[in-house]
């Protein structure tokens, strides 16, 4: 019989990761360009697909393990493997060219893309939340994100509540637009989509190995906290209709986008910037006190 320690420690964990943006944007609202570099996370995601003159991408090392014994515990593969990362990043870095630009985030997204298949995504998602062009911060609430994986185009649009006391910050609406290709089974894909949102709240704001030195701290679940039935946001899906595309992944793309989109909505609730998950109470308050 194992104990609970040696459960915890029977899988990897996702590393932890550093993503270095430099980029810009003109007056009329268009990226201009775009320097990205992320070390450890790898290259799954990283690659932008906005429509961006000049631009790089490095990746340090290109897989996701980073360097053995660079921490005090293995690392892995974790659900879309080093793409939750760069999509945190990614859609971070977008959400503050829009408000540099003074745009709208959904119009700021239309603006920068010519792929139809995200364009699509995005417009259904904007058109299903019932979404209302706004610059930010707008005080609403209100996160947007575009997300791609495992040759599938994701949208997803989040409503947040911030206690400014606590930091705890409630998800209380996620809708999320899936381009998969050819669906064969819209059920399970609803259901993938519904359980990449529900886990993905706890890589957003709340699981985290903590360690001093060579020791672990976070051994059982009265400190590794996972998301609870109570965290769970109202959800829709919806499943763009491509019968013409072949099928793709479903049980991934949703979960990447999650980090970014708390962090978006976040930010047009306070106007405070979160750059690092996940994004605890106390993490939130320290970013408040920042703005």
């Amino acid at each position: 019989m194992r104990s609970r320690e040696e459960e915890f420690f029977l899988d990897t964990f996702r590393p932890a990761a550093v993503v270095k943006i430099a980029s810009g944007v003109d007056p009329a609202g268009r990226l201009t360009f775009w320097d990205y570099d992320v070390v450890f996370a790898g290259d799954r995601g990283a690659a932008h697909f906005y429509t961006i003159p000049h631009h790089r991408t490095t990746a340090r090392p290109r897989g996701f393990n980073g360097i053995p014994g660079s921490q005090p515990f293995a690392t892995g593969a974790w659900r879309a493997p080093g793409n939750n990362t760069n999509s945190f990043a990614r859609e971070s870095q977008i959400d503050l060219m829009a408000v540099a630009a003074g745009m709208d985030p959904v119009e700021f997204r239309l603006k920068n893309l010519d792929d139809p298949r995200m364009i699509r995504v995005l417009k259904t998602a904007a058109e299903r939340f019932g979404w209302k062009p706004a610059a930010g911060p707008s005080k609403r609430g209100l996160g947007v994100v575009c997300g791609f994986d495992a040759g599938t185009w994701v949208a997803l649009i989040a409503e947040v509540a911030v206690d400014p006391a606590t930091g705890h910050v409630q998800v209380k609406r996620v809708v999320c637009a899936q381009d998969m290709g050819l669906v064969i089974n819209p059920e399970g894909a609803t259901i993938q989509i519904e359980g990449c949102v529900t886990m993905g709240l706890g890589y957003a704001l709340s699981e985290e190995i903590h360690f001093k030195g060579g020791e672990v701290l976070d051994l059982n679940f009265n400190r590794y906290e996972i998301p609870r039935f109570s965290w769970v946001p109202k959800i829709e899906s919806v499943l763009i209709e491509a019968n013409d595309q072949p099928p793709q992944g479903g049980g991934e793309p949703a979960i990447v986008a999650m980090g970014a989109v708390i962090a978006n909505a976040i930010h047009d609730a306070t106007g405070a910037r979160l750059y690092r998950m996940p994004m605890t109470p106390a993490r939130v308050k320290a970013a408040l006190a920042k703005k």
